[in-house]
């Protein structure tokens, strides 16, 4: 199939409606305004769907998300968003300016890399009866540093007045926290850039409130 060819075939996600890094994925598409088709990827029915041999061949980290998208497939949700700025460049997610596209690095990596694996399901899994506390402990952990760095770098959003990947990282791992009952009044800044966001529509249409694996009781 001709590269052209295969930009005409809408990109599927597979997923997980409370998968933040599958979250993070479905903003960008939203920001960007690409049409595509979601899979969902159940990580808890049957033991977990991630774990088949099927979608292994499609992930080999059995993890989501994962995205087809022309012609080829990818993983790991930092490497999506930045395929997708890199073939459909508007509007941007990067800052135009070096400076700040660091700050919004750092500010994604710190989140994708320092908080979320350490809370995330399978690792929640393996620790049994002490995962609240141990999810708490390490978003705390993230926070206490993102917070006086965001005091720093944000204007109206993560990094000045445009939306960037930092936003995208951002909104999901407050999701998270919020779900283990994380006291979000230690960061400021922090909750009123997640207020900010959540307002505009690529992230409401994205939440996992509203995708068509949430479960009925979950639901908007």
């Amino acid at each position: 199939m001709s590269a052209s060819a295969a930009r005409l075939i809408k990109p599927v996600l597979y997923g997980y409606f409370r998968s933040s890094c599958s979250w993070r994925v479905r903003i960008a598409f939203a920001l960007k305004g690409i049409e595509y088709e979601q899979k969902p990827v159940n990580l808890i029915k049957d033991g977990g769907q991630q774990l088949t041999d099927q979608f292994k061949a499609i992930n080999p980290m059995q993890q989501v998300p994962a995205v087809t998208i022309d012609g080829i497939t990818l993983s790991q949700s930092l490497a999506i968003i930045q395929y997708i700025e890199e073939t459909r460049p508007e509007p941007r997610l990067l800052p135009a300016d070096p400076k700040q596209r660091g700050q919004v690095r750092i500010i994604c990596d710190i989140i994708a890399s320092g908080i979320q694996p350490l809370q995330n399901l399978y690792v929640l899994q393996k620790i049994g009866a002490e995962k609240v506390q141990w999810a708490q402990h390490f978003i705390n952990r993230g926070f206490e540093a993102l917070e006086p760095i965001l005091k720093q770098t944000a204007g109206k959003y993560c990094v000045g007045d445009e939306i960037s990947m930092a936003d995208i990282c951002l909104v999901p791992q407050v999701y998270n926290a919020e779900r283990f009952k994380v006291d979000m009044s230690q960061f400021p800044t922090i909750r009123r850039l997640n207020q900010t966001l959540t307002e505009i529509d690529a992230f409401k249409v994205s939440h996992p409130s509203c995708q068509p694996d949430t479960p009925d009781d979950l639901q908007a």
